[in-house]
């Protein structure tokens, strides 16, 4: 039997923290753990667009329990800003789903001056889930699931030399590393996990092609490149909704079955229900520790799973 979002065992009494919950596969996943009891934090830089889902999601449950929080990942002022609001009314958290994305951007800088994809995808992430580990280290067993896509199989590891691409840009090719990297981070968080002895687990997924506004966004921003146009008439034709697209994350956050570490996709790579996925990428190690490093250095932003154990 297929796994869906019936599948979602009780959640009551969990909180979840979901970025990028504005819209597509963020808005789909906030939806799905607060029918299944959850309290959800939805995390988003378009505040209006944020409020709007919100009453989305109410309108189709009415006693769903949600919060609004701002969160632009593209300012570590902002992130740091929007972990404090979140642990300042939780003591503990139990999912962090790191699911906001850019997509085939012209070339820009965030406010912090990194190149933006690299930035909002990864660098914001790594920086949310280093500040706000204390929260998810004092839950039972909490879960961080990080988003990638497909597009990690084109991507090329950080360049500890030229992280931001300076003079090699190119919008796909800077997708490709954010979405390696969130790969990397996912699995090199895991391995923190285990060796800290943390009862939390980290797990990677991707939607495979899902019909979601990063494609049109993606269009409107490159003022419509041809490729950019070739997977946005793809994604409308052959691409599965968000509530389908988002069903591999969601299994990797709430699977009693699922394990840290592993990595779930859409069956037929693009398509199909979520499955559990090989994980086949050589030089693994290596390119986890540096991008560690790069992340770390970058942001000023230490993620040191030991340091963040609850005392006693």
């Amino acid at each position: 039997m297929a796994w869906t979002a019936a599948d979602i065992p009780n959640l009551a009494g969990r909180t979840a923290v979901v970025t990028g919950a504005n819209g597509g596969l963020g808005l789909e996943t906030a939806r799905a753990l607060a029918n299944a009891g959850a309290h959800v934090v939805m995390a988003a830089r378009d505040q209006a667009k944020a409020t709007a889902a919100e009453r989305d999601i109410r309108a189709g449950n009415p006693t769903a329990s949600l919060a609004v929080v701002a969160l632009d990942l593209g300012s570590l002022a902002s992130v740091r800003a929007a972990a404090a609001t979140i642990l300042g009314a939780h003591d503990s958290l139990d999912i962090l789903v790191n699911n906001a994305g850019l997509m085939a951007l012209p070339e820009r800088r965030t406010e912090d001056g990194f190149e933006m994809q690299f930035g909002v995808n990864h660098l914001g992430h790594f920086v949310l889930t280093a500040l706000l580990l204390p929260a998810l280290l004092r839950a039972q067993q909490a879960r961080v699931v990080t988003v990638t896509s497909t597009a990690h199989h084109m991507g090329t590891a950080v360049d500890p030399a030229n992280p931001h691409l300076e003079g090699r840009y190119g919008p796909w090719k800077a997708y490709g590393q954010s979405k390696l990297a969130n790969f990397h981070f996912g699995i090199g968080l895991q391995r923190r996990f285990a060796a800290a002895g943390a009862r939390a687990s980290s797990l990677v997924a991707h939607p495979g092609l899902s019909n979601t506004e990063l494609q049109a966004t993606s269009v409107r921003e490159t003022e419509g490149g041809a490729s950019q146009k070739f997977f946005h008439v793809l994604a409308g034709r052959t691409g599965m909704t968000p509530a389908v697209g988002a069903l591999p994350q969601l299994r990797a956050a709430t699977d009693p079955n699922a394990k840290g570490g592993e990595f779930y996709a859409p069956r037929f790579v693009n398509n199909g229900p979520p499955v559990r996925r090989p994980i086949l990428r050589p030089g693994l190690s290596k390119a986890i520790e540096t991008l560690w490093q790069v992340s770390e250095r970058e942001t000023g932003v230490r993620l040191d799973v030991a340091a963040a154990l609850p005392a006693g």
